[in-house]
């Protein structure tokens, strides 16, 4: 299963090892992002299958972002990790901020999905020779603002910032916060401290920095960071009390810093009305999607109650209060459950009581995260059949389990085939998978006679069934 470490500043390196040559364009595919918003979303990484993986927590909900590719990367090696830890953990699966160009191949992974794009959190990208040039009659204004700017202050010039420019920063940041027009803005206050906090790092290589002055005085600044062919600009700050010094700084970064790139991208606006107005000023060639996906599984998707399904000798429907002395003698027959492949009481994660195991599976199936169904003979519960590990994209795995004192009539077998159609046939699965442990030969015997073997490992012999 993936194991996730918070983002840190250490972990910067890391991080660029993937976000150097990213080509998705947005703005969270950066290690100026992580770092700056690390206190709101909470960003944790991993590596897997030669990927980098982020999870986030937005608004209490946990989120992905789509697989960052190394040289190397399988990006559907990596998707699939990122399913199976939401399996492992009952994690909603969430991927989000998906860029353009892999949002078909999600759309294609998963049968159901719900789609959004918010268009508060779309990025402003520009052609680069537009911000660099301001050509043409469009920009116009932005022509005007600077030639008004240079006129006041001719001798006012720009220049990469360094490490010997810490005082003249902190200057900054003080006549800033003197001129700051969003003061009583909660949400401007906090991006306005983690601006500050991130220009700590302008250091680092991979940070690009400039600022413009007027003799001594630094009177705008900006920190931006290559990601393949796009420069994401993470902070722009200027004197207000300089009319004209915005559009003259994004000019001057963009001529400084901009070689070798074709997209500038100057981040969402967050709904904010100046901040929307100013940066359609600029004309961006385009507003870029941030895709949220959130797949759903069959039993989501079709499932309203439990169904009673009938076969020759059993049926087959939900657990009811009657059968939990049944169900936990079933469940706490440790001998028969050694090769069940899974601990119920340590799943419990507490004590065992009375009610604990049926209410674990009406839970897990108000979550549709499984569904458990009862085996019955005539009305007496002598087995159970568990779909589960719903991975949304049309698959599940089959599990079966029959009290010792009914075993070796076939009544496993009879429930197995029954679970497996209506999950292909009625929820709508294309394919359920069931594995059993290579000494288990009566399962192995069971699992042949209603699905195909499909491989093995050191521990288990493993099956599908598909439509």
């Amino acid at each position: 299963m993936l194991t996730f470490k918070p983002v840190t500043k250490r972990d910067s390196a890391k991080l660029r090892k993937y976000y150097e040559n990213c080509p998705y364009q947005l703005c969270e595919y950066s290690v100026g992002v992580k770092l700056m918003w690390r206190k709101t979303l909470k960003p944790a990484w991993a590596e897997v299958a030669g990927c980098l993986v982020v999870v986030n927590r937005s608004h209490g909900q946990v989120v992905f972002d789509y697989p960052v590719p190394g040289p190397q990367g399988d990006e559907d090696a990596a998707l699939e990790a990122i399913e199976s830890y939401c399996v492992d953990t009952g994690t909603p699966l969430v991927i989000s901020v998906v860029p353009d160009c892999r949002a078909a191949r999600l759309l294609s992974r998963y049968p159901y999905v719900k789609v959004s794009d918010i268009r508060t959190w779309r990025d402003y990208l520009y052609y680069r020779e537009d911000l660099q040039f301001f050509a043409g009659r469009r920009y116009s204004g932005q022509r005007n603002h600077i030639n008004k700017f240079r006129s006041q202050w001719p001798d006012a010039y720009f220049r990469p910032l360094t490490r010997g420019d810490e005082a003249a920063v902190e200057r900054f940041w003080g006549d800033y916060e003197a001129e700051f027009p969003k003061g009583d803005n909660e949400r401007a206050r906090r991006e306005l401290s983690f601006a500050k906090e991130l220009f700590t790092q302008m250091d680092k290589p991979y940070f690009l920095c400039g600022g413009m002055f007027d003799g001594e005085k630094l009177i705008a600044l900006s920190l931006a960071e290559k990601c393949g062919e796009t420069l994401i600009i993470h902070i722009e700050k200027a004197l207000y009390s300089y009319a004209g010094v915005y559009p003259t700084l994004v000019q001057a970064f963009a001529d400084a810093f901009g070689d070798g790139c074709q997209w500038i991208n100057r981040e969402d606006d967050a709904a904010d009305r100046g901040l929307r107005t100013s940066k359609l000023q600029y004309g961006p060639c385009k507003l870029a999607p941030k895709y949220r996906f959130e797949p759903c599984n069959e039993l989501l998707s079709h499932v309203d109650a439990i169904p009673t399904l009938h076969t020759q000798r059993l049926t087959l429907s939900a657990l009811t209060e009657e059968d939990i002395p049944a169900y936990n003698a079933l469940v706490l027959d440790g001998e028969r459950n050694r090769w069940w492949g899974y601990d119920d009481v340590a799943g419990l994660g507490g004590p065992v009581e009375e009610r604990s195991f049926f209410e674990v599976a009406r839970q897990d199936f108000e979550k549709r995260q499984a569904i458990n169904f009862a085996v019955r003979l005539e009305g007496k519960l002598i087995g159970e059949a568990v779909l589960y590990r719903f991975d949304c994209r049309g698959s599940a795995e089959l599990g079966c389990r029959i009290d010792k004192a009914w075993a070796g009539h076939g009544y496993g077998t009879e429930a197995f085939a029954a679970v497996a159609d209506w999950g292909l046939y009625k929820a709508h699965l294309s394919r359920v998978v069931a594995k059993c442990y290579k000494e288990n030969q009566a399962s192995y015997k069971m699992l042949s006679s209603c699905m195909r073997r499909s491989g093995e490992d050191e521990t288990f012999y493993y099956f599908e069934k598909l439509v």
